[in-house]
């Protein structure tokens, strides 16, 4: 027993807290009705317990705010910036290193250097900044999710890979010509939080290559998709997750990584890639747009926090207990009869909205609806994912194309919450689920054109 408790136990210990927030309903409800009942519109000081996102919002260690202390700011050539790309080139393995501010810019400059409009980008899933950035290149996104991640309910261990045959038919068929680029995305954010295994990217590689076409990760959660490699891939049980993360990196031409997350730090990210001629092309429009290519955009004391981050995320003790964690709180949820995605991944856990909202069709938008019912409950704050995220509407914002799943995404922070926090959580989402039926629908006031979600402004539907 002690054993167990042992291995999932935080491989450390709180040092620096802040207090937390505590509004009562009617200030909750005053809040919401402000933000246009968009949780992206509700200011921090609102909010209870915040799981909006996974990015940026980790706690930092001891040891990575000494090395920010003794950071060197020099504009060019910085001693933070040869410890980053160090440490970055003997993780990854690319000889080129790009570093910038965090994960989309690097998209926008390797999409805008490496696809050509008209082109396709092919995906396992693309996240909602990734599809927009693409797009904004001039270029279509296409996702090809492998079949079993169209059932919500079954336990398989790779819900995050790609499909091997549909991308064999595309790289195949008429459209093939068209493929700029494959890019897969590990772990799958868009689908659940579910992991890709080791044997899919080396076939979806093999595929690219045997095509010609360049093979990219989105590998901003690469080392929680390594170690869940280790613990459901057989052929890599034991391994160090740091040697699986290398050896997945191993298989790209090249990767964009958001350091926000599995960088265990507020800001950065890198582009990594093997062409020297690509890597030209990219560092003269990053030179023009982010900054000099030993910073990106980045400070030092950003680039050192990075570079120490690196080295803890893949610690076996430090996502062996984040993996706990998120499992905990995924049984404390279904318990409490709400369905979430299977198998809990690790970075979040996404509710099944419609399942528990079944009085409210795609059009009134249960995602949403769900995640604002958390907020005026229990001051939780979250993101849809559902149709008004994934959905196609018209210009007078009726859904044309509902979104496969109805679903609500509780991002997990880095070594931020206890299980005090999420046994909360679960207890104001039970309670919820007690009163289902009373959850009301929503209706869109206003939206922008793109990544809807961020700007969008909603009513409940009386």
């Amino acid at each position: 027993m002690a054993k167990d408790l042992a291995e999932a136990l935080p491989p450390y210990r709180t040092k620096v807290v802040e207090p937390i927030p505590f509004l009562s309903a009617q200030e909750r409800r005053r809040a919401m009705d402000d933000a246009g009942f968009n949780p992206f519109g509700l200011r921090a000081d609102q909010v209870t317990i915040d799981l909006l996102s996974d990015s940026g919002t980790g706690a930092t260690s001891a040891e990575q705010e000494a090395a920010a202390a003794r950071s060197d700011e020099s504009y060019a050539g910085a001693r933070s910036w040869f410890r980053f790309r160090d440490e970055v080139a003997d993780l990854t393995g690319y000889p080129h290193i790009l570093p910038v501010h965090q994960g989309r810019a690097g998209e926008r400059i390797v999409f805008g250097t490496l696809l050509k409009p008209g082109q396709i980008c092919v995906s396992n899933t693309h996240f909602d900044t990734t599809h927009a950035n693409v797009e904004l290149a001039g270029a279509q996104a296409v996702d090809l999710p492998c079949p079993e991640a169209l059932d919500l309910d079954e336990p398989a261990p790779f819900k995050g890979n790609i499909d091997l045959e549909r991308l064999a038919e595309v790289l195949a068929g008429p459209d093939g010509h068209r493929v700029g680029l494959v890019l897969m995305t590990i772990t799958n954010n868009g689908l659940g939080a579910q992991p890709v295994s080791m044997a899919n990217l080396r076939a979806a590689a093999e595929l690219a290559r045997r095509h010609g076409v360049p093979f990219f990760l989105d590998a901003a959660r690469f080392a929680e998709n390594a170690w869940l490699i280790t613990q459901r891939e057989p052929d890599h049980h034991g391994r160090s997750p740091r040697d699986v993360a290398t050896e997945a990196f191993g298989l790209a031409d090249g990767c964009i990584a958001s350091l926000k997350k599995d960088g265990l730090a507020s800001i950065g990210a890198f582009i990594g890639l093997r062409d020297a001629e690509l890597h030209a092309r990219c560092e003269a429009n990053l030179i023009a747009t982010e900054g000099f290519s030993t910073y990106g955009g980045l400070a030092g004391h950003d680039l050192e926090r990075l570079a120490q981050g690196l080295r803890e995320v893949v610690e076996p003790a430090y996502l062996r207990s984040r993996a706990a964690s998120t499992a905990r709180l995924a049984a404390m949820i279904n318990d409490a009869g709400v369905d979430t995605v299977q198998p809990a991944g690790i970075h979040a856990l996404y509710l099944n909205a419609g399942r528990l909202l079944p009085h409210l069709q795609p059009h009134q938008f249960p995602g949403h609806a769900l995640g604002c019912q958390l907020y005026l409950d229990g001051g939780i704050r979250c993101a849809e994912v559902g149709s008004l995220y994934l959905g196609t509407l018209d210009d007078q914002f009726r859904v044309v194309r509902p979104a496969p799943f109805e679903l609500v995404r509780l991002a997990i922070p880095r070594r931020v919450y206890t299980d005090d926090h999420f046994r909360y959580v679960a207890a104001v989402i039970s309670d919820i689920a007690k009163r289902a039926a009373e959850v009301p629908g929503y209706r869109i006031v206003s939206a922008p054109a793109i990544l809807r979600p961020f700007k969008v402004r909603m009513a409940p539907v009386e």
